[in-house]
């Protein structure tokens, strides 16, 4: 055990992130054998939603234009995102998954759930819902 809280927070984190990456190379192969695992996340997004704007995908993602561009123009090759018209703006285009892509990504998120429901079965209600909070103070709180 480290002495230093905030180094050990740090080490658990990345511990985490590593076991994350790896399962998210498990479900990309899952959901396509050809599927890069670094687009993983952006059909995990995808799934949270009907359609997204580009530029939306850009801000959340964190990543450069270019990068996302290269990244949907390669799941739109394996059949699982197409693009179309935004109701709101004839120049643009949203990025929707597939309804096959859609259905694998919703029998992977199940499957996680319930292993999250698995692991968590002991646990005091309480104490996921005081864990769920600081993970979102976490990830909310400015750098």
């Amino acid at each position: 055990m480290v002495s230093d809280p905030i180094t050990g927070l740090e080490m658990e984190l990345a511990d985490m992130w590593q076991r994350g990456r790896a399962q998210a190379r498990t479900y990309a192969r899952a959901i396509h054998p050809k599927l890069d695992p670094a687009l993983y996340p952006v059909l995990v997004i995808l799934n949270r939603s009907d359609a997204v704007r580009m530029s939306d995908l850009i801000c959340t993602l964190d990543i450069e234009k270019s990068t996302l561009t290269r990244q949907i123009d390669a799941a739109a090759r394996l059949g699982l995102v197409e693009r179309i018209p935004d109701p709101d703006d004839a120049r643009a285009k949203l990025v929707a998954l597939t309804p096959e892509a859609r259905t694998k990504l919703t029998t992977i998120r199940n499957h996680q759930i319930d292993r999250w429901r698995a692991r968590l079965a002991k646990w005091d209600t309480d104490d996921i819902t005081t864990l769920t909070a600081l993970l979102h103070r976490l990830g909310s709180s400015e750098d």
